[in-house]
């Protein structure tokens, strides 16, 4: 009797205001809770599954909910002469959907993606090497991949020449298969490729010779890839369309190239700086000196000033990595350290001593600093 039936909201655990939404994301919850294929021999679930269905399958009904709304379980229920009511045979249109993304669509009626619709191409990854420079500046490299390729002969589709594939008979094309079963709980749909044609949704009686009916054949090609300017290591470029060929139709996928940038024997890059240590001598950083600096633009000079302290940065602008979007270049960085000459002979030491000698402790002010700090 409906008298002794719980209130379809009450099961649902959603109150008589809830939206659509609310209702169909319950259920979801609920299903998945009390299911049997979850719940193996347990009669108590299979009954809580029983009653969340029959909730839902009156309050995701317009119609009728708007009776239960009105009447309660006498607006939905035939016992009472008012509707439809609930018979135990469900209708799953909509609820093949729900139970589709739990157990991999076996309550049919969910959507299913035509096997002969157009299908894009699967892309194509590969690595390639560069140089320092050839990132920087960007280069045209020749890239050699293997990729399946549309076959020439039947253009695709599989079939010998002057014949064409057949729709399949038992899935009609659809490449699924549904078997319908009675159970406690109502009739229940279960799909599955087709046997027949494998999924594919038709039948090549006549396999094309060349591609022994895949419609695609593999091949070696060479390709031209464009390396942009500043592209750094790591990053990919991709190449539309040259991946390996789509089905049906379908565009063919990309080509992914991933940079791999050599060491330099001279230089670092962080960002769009460039960044390396130039060697100077004792004389050049007292005195100062011109200097001949490297950067990936060649040789440039360089005015070091008198007094320069071992481990000093200076900044060359506008001679870093170019920007990738071609905005502008980084700049580069020199930090210079003073190399201490070895094997010095008699005559040169006797020299230095004399030097140290004039010049005293007045002229080292970090050497000053530092042993104030250590007698502090």
């Amino acid at each position: 009797m409906a008298e002794n039936k719980r209130d379809y909201y009450e099961v649902l655990g959603v109150t008589k205001g809830a939206s659509e939404d609310e209702i169909k994301k319950a259920y979801k919850k609920m299903a998945r809770k009390y299911h049997p294929d979850l719940n193996p021999g347990d009669k108590d679930a299979e009954e809580h599954f029983k009653e969340v269905n029959e909730a839902y399958e009156v309050l995701s009904d317009p119609d009728k909910k708007a009776r239960y709304d009105q009447y309660g379980h006498a607006g939905v229920d035939p016992n009472f002469g008012a509707g439809a009511g609930f018979d135990g045979n469900f209708d799953f249109g909509d609820l093949g959907d729900i139970f589709g993304s739990f157990f991999g669509g076996g309550f049919g009626g969910g959507r299913r993606t035509n096997p002969n619709a157009p299908q894009r191409g699967e892309s194509i990854r590969m690595s390639l090497a560069i140089s320092f420079e050839e990132a920087a500046f960007g280069c045209e490299k020749a890239v050699t991949v293997e990729r399946m390729e549309q076959c020439e002969t039947c253009h695709g589709n599989g079939c010998a020449p002057g014949t064409t594939p057949e729709v399949c008979p038992d899935c009609r094309g659809t490449g699924q298969v549904q078997v319908r079963r009675q159970t406690p709980m109502g009739v229940f749909a279960t799909s599955s490729p087709c046997p027949k044609c494998g999924g594919k949704g038709q039948i090549i009686h006549q396999p094309c010779k060349d591609c022994h009916g895949s419609g695609t054949v593999r091949r070696r090609k060479t390709i031209q890839a464009s390396i942009p300017a500043g592209i750094d290591n790591g990053q990919t470029i991709s190449i539309r369309g040259q991946g390996n060929a789509g089905k049906n139709g379908g565009p063919a996928g990309d080509l992914l190239i991933t940079i791999t940038v050599r060491p330099h024997e001279l230089f670092r890059r962080e960002g769009t700086s460039v960044l390396c240590e130039a060697p100077i001598t004792f004389t050049q950083a007292v005195l100062g000196a011109e200097l001949e600096i490297p950067t990936i633009d060649g040789k440039v000079k360089y005015t070091l000033p008198e007094g320069t302290q071992s481990g000093t940065t200076f900044r060359l602008k506008g001679k870093g990595i170019p920007s990738i979007n071609g905005r502008g270049r980084g700049d580069q960085y020199v930090t210079v350290y003073i190399e201490t000459p070895r094997n010095l002979n008699k005559e040169q030491k006797e020299a230095l001593k004399k030097f140290a000698e004039s010049v005293g402790e007045s002229n080292y002010e970090e050497r000053k600093k530092f042993f104030k700090k250590f007698k502090k």
